[in-house]
Order: structure tokens, then C-alpha cells, then sequence
């Protein structure tokens, strides 16, 4: 039997299912599922559990049927899928899958070494390192420092993330070289993907010797050999990864014992932290996952201390902060809090808008890869603990809305560039549902004034200027001055009452939603 890959649950009508493994993670029925995935085509559906009903459908349409077992939930069994397609893409019959097969990423570590003359070493997407080739007395500093501490120095993935090297790595396929440069040697780096995944990466370095002629292509091999077992590391890893995204997403929702939530996380009660958002413009499309793992690899390499909650069309980073008695320079005791927000969220909006162009010069080219829309970056203001997340997370998502709804050209600002516009907003989330149980004349003249309402809008807005507003809405003075008095004729408002004006703004601003 051939399988292609797996799809969670019912996508659009038109998306064919062509030797895939459904997963019928949905509410509906085991049998509408295995219907709906046989007509298109799939090559088996998994269910919740044995269900006899489920069985007959099976049988009657040709599909094949099989259980998830207790214990897993369907992210268990999405990745146990994805690592037994990995193993089969990644074949046998060549001695680097063989001699892997029978010994792990170390056996694939040190043959690579072989093929390509370097010191390799592979790492997950937190540059924990996972497997390396032996090192000898001609192992460069840095990299006897990764091995040693397990992962890469802090300073030096800040350098790379600097520099733009990270970038490249989340957003390309290909071998990356970087030449010798002082003390460090020449270098060949690639992503390991699944798909679109980022699962980690392999590095060669040459050390005191060159790299053989076909090294890169022998990285590419690893890094299809590789990615099985990163998929298994992955699985490993993904109980303990999710209890942490629910005590973030709970932390950062200000809901429950935040002290508990952040002794979960590692966080200290009293470490100074920022909150950081990243949000599509709109409903997640095609090319909005890629986009979006990206942005949240970008932020959890930032700092091996930041915290990343990944969600649809959303990436959340909680940035921890020093004190300003911390700052890098000691002669600058300014609060660092602001800058470091501000570096996170421009880094955010630089490579989202990178991404963005790439996918546009690859549809140019005739690509498939869509281009998933603007980014919106907010950083809210630095708070004096974890305890406090929320407070600052809710900042972030307001700055979110105002740059969104301003249609701003910079995608990305702090809480504090915006003044009182992010108190507006919080006053008009206030007021909507007072607004929305309410009635009477202003909300008949919302409903139903149709031009009357921008009209009059302007004319609140150019602070009762006629000629102002007039000139604004490319009317003349004297039809203005009509459609004022139609409002009060027809409506029953009365615009020289200071009540009624503060009304009509607030409600022209709360039809307008942010």
C-alpha cells in the first residue's frame, strides 16, 4: 500500500485524500468520516477506538480502518505516523540509512564525518545538541563548548540569529556554507525537515582539514536520514512540551494558580518579563503554518530562556527581562525592558516580511508556496513578574489591533509608541456590551442612517468644523449642513448636546471593530 502523508480531520470538498491516512479527529460520526475519506480516495482512516459500526463501513467501502489506542491522543499518533513515513522516505540500500538503522543520529553523526571530511554535530530546534561525531585535538573552541554544555552558547546562537544565519536556516532546504572566518572554520549547515516541519539541523565543520568535494550532498542525505529520529525525539519530548504550553496559555490568560503555572515553566516569581505577539492579518490560509514556525523557531532562539506559545495565526513569546542594574554596559542603567521588546518584535516583522517576499518571488516563478499575508507584531510593557504575564500579554494584543486597524505601514510597535490609542481600545471594550444591550434613537441612526452616520462622524471628528469636515468628505459646506439636519429630523438626535455627541462617537467607533 502506498501512503502520501496524513490529514487531520475534514478539509475543503474539493481536497483529494489520494493514498493518505485520515484521522477522524472531528465531532462527526466514524462513519460519515470513513465515507467522505473513502470517496476521496483515502488509503486508510483512524478512529477514536474499535467501533463496530466503523468496522462495517470500512468493509463495505474498501478502506482500511485501524484504532488509536488509549494511551495517545492524536498528536501522539500524527507524530508516530509521521515517524514511520519518515523512516519509509528515508529508505535503505545506501550505507549511511543502513549503518544508521542499526545505531541512531550517533552511528549517522560519525559516517557523515566520513562522507564529508567534517566534525558534524546534530542538533533539535532548541540547538540542544542530540548526536555528534568524535572530537579530536583539532575541534575548534566553539565547538568543544556545544559539546560539552550540550547545546549551543547562548552568545553564539544571538550571533547567528544576528547575523541572519538562523533565517536562512529556518526558511531554506538547501546547504547552507558558511567560509572559514578567523578562528572558525569553513562550515556546511541544513535544516532537517518533515514536510515543513523544522525537526533540527546538522552541522559540518571543517576543523583543520577540507571538506570533501561531495560533503554538501552527503549532508543532504543525513538530513533525510535524520529525520525519523527527530521525529522520535520530537514525540519524546511532546508530553512534557505540552504540559507547558498549557501552563503558558493559562499563565499568559491570567487564569488559575499563575505562581504554579510558572514553577512549571522555570520562572522565576520575581524575573521581569515582556510579552511578545506575532498575528496574521487574517484567517490562517495556505503558507500560514510554514510562516508561523517559522516566527516561533525565531523567537524561541532569541534567548534559550524565552517561552513560545504556538497558535493558529498566532506565535506568543514570553521575553524574560533583566533589571536595569543588569543591562550589558554597566555605565547604562537604563530600563533595558523597551529595547529588548522592541529587538524580539523587529526581528519578528523582519523575517515575516523576508518569508512573505520569498513566497511571492516563488509564485512569481511559478511556485506553489502562497503568500500567507501581513504579520502584526505588538510588545506590550515589561511587568515585575510572570505573576503579571497576562497584564502585559493583553498590551501586546491590543498594539496588535490598533496597528491592524490603522492599516499602520510599520507592522510591528511597543505599547508605549501608540499613547492613548491602546486606552481607547480598552474603553471600547468596555462600553460594547453596555452599547449592544442598549436602544433608541442613536442606535436607530447607526443601524439605519446609512451616509447620514460617516457624515456625521466627520463632522465629530473636525470638532463641529463644517467647512473642515466638509472638505474632508469632498462635499460642499451647505450639503453637509443638510444631511446634519436630516440626522436630527429623522433620527431625533440632537448634535448640540455634549451627551449625544460622546455617544455617536463611541458608537461609530465601536461599529467600526478593531
Amino acid at each position: 500500500m502506498r501512503i502520501d502523508g496524513i490529514v487531520i480531520g475534514a478539509e475543503g470538498p474539493a481536497k483529494s485524500y489520494q493514498d493518505r491516512i485520515v484521522l477522524a479527529a472531528g465531532l462527526e460520526e466514524p462513519g460519515i468520516v470513513i465515507r467522505e475519506a473513502a470517496g476521496r480516495g483515502a488509503a486508510a482512516v483512524i478512529v477514536r477506538g474499535p467501533a463496530e459500526e466503523a468496522l462495517v463501513v470500512a468493509e463495505q467501502y474498501g478502506v482500511a480502518l485501524l484504532a488509536r489506542a488509549e494511551w495517545a491522543d492524536w498528536d501522539d499518533v500524527a507524530t508516530l505516523l509521521r515517524s514511520a513515513l519518515a523512516y519509509a522516505e528515508a529508505g535503505r540500500g545506501d550505507r549511511m540509512a543502513d549503518v544508521t538503522a542499526g545505531g541512531g543520529l550517533a552511528a549517522l553523526a560519525s559516517v557523515v564525518a566520513e562522507f564529508t571530511g567534517g566534525s558534524i554535530t546534530i542538533e533539535d530546534t532548541q540547538f540542544r545538541v542530540l548526536a555528534h561525531s568524535a572530537t579530536g585535538p583539532e575541534a575548534d573552541e566553539l565547538r568543544r563548548s556545544t559539546i560539552l554544555g550540550g547545546r549551543v552558547p547562548d552568545w553564539r546562537v544571538d550571533e547567528m540569529r544576528r547575523s541572519g544565519l538562523l533565517r536562512a536556516l529556518w526558511s531554506s532546504s538547501e546547504v547552507i556554507h558558511r567560509p572559514a572566518e578567523g578562528d572558525t572554520p569553513e562550515r556546511l549547515i541544513i535544516a532537517i525537515r518533515s514536510g515543513r516541519e523544522m525537526l533540527g539541523s546538522i552541522w559540518a565543520a571543517a576543523d583543520d582539514r577540507s571538506l570533501t568535494p561531495n560533503a554538501a550532498s552527503a549532508l543532504s542525505r543525513a538530513a533525510e536520514v535524520a529525520v525519523p529520529y527527530l521525529v522520535q525525539h520530537r514525540m519524546r519530548e511532546s508530553a512534557a512540551r505540552r504540559r507547558e504550553e498549557h501552563a503558558l496559555r493559562v499563565l499568559l490568560s491570567g487564569d488559575g494558580d499563575m505562581s504554579t503555572h510558572a514553577w512549571s515553566l522555570g520562572l522565576s516569581p520575581d524575573l521581569r518579563c515582556a510579552v511578545v505577539v506575532a498575528e496574521l492579518d487574517g484567517p490562517p490560509g495556505p503558507g500560514a503554518d510554514r510562516l508561523m514556525g517559522a516566527l516561533a523557531l525565531q523567537a524561541a532562539s532569541y534567548r534559550s530562556e524565552v517561552r513560545v506559545l504556538r497558535e493558529l495565526g498566532r506565535v506568543t513569546a514570553l521575553l524574560p527581562i533583566p533589571h536595569p542594574a543588569e543591562g550589558r554596559d554597566a555605565a547604562d542603567v537604563r530600563d533595558p525592558g523597551p529595547r529588548e521588546a522592541a529587538a524580539l518584535a523587529r526581528e519578528l516583522d523582519t523575517l515575516a516580511r523576508e518569508l512573505a517576499a520569498h513566497s511571492r518571488e516563488t509564485a512569481g516563478r511559478g511556485g506553489s508556496t502562497p503568500d500567507p499575508g501581513p504579520v502584526w507584531v505588538g510588545a506590550g510593557s515589561p511587568v515585575p513578574s510572570p505573576l503579571r504575564a497576562a497584564a502585559s500579554r493583553e498590551e501586546a494584543g491590543l498594539v496588535v489591533r490598533l496597528l491592524r486597524r490603522r492599516g499602520a505601514a510599520t507592522r510591528w510597535a511597543l505599547a508605549t509608541d501608540l499613547g492613548p490609542g491602546l486606552d481607547v481600545l480598552r474603553v471600547l471594550d468596555a462600553v460594547r456590551p453596555i452599547w449592544e444591550r442598549g436602544g433608541g434613537p442613536i442606535h436607530e441612526l447607526i443601524a439605519n442612517g446609512g451616509d447620514l452616520v460617516g457624515s456625521i462622524a466627520a463632522y465629530l471628528d473636525a470638532g463641529g468644523d463644517v467647512t473642515t469636515a466638509a472638505r474632508r468628505l469632498v462635499l460642499h459646506p451647505n450639503t453637509l449642513r443638510y444631511r446634519l439636519r436630516r440626522a436630527r429630523e429623522r433620527f431625533g438626535v440632537d448634535l448640540d448636546d455634549p451627551d449625544t455627541r460622546l455617544l455617536i462617537t463611541l458608537a461609530v467607533r465601536l461599529v467600526r471593530k478593531p
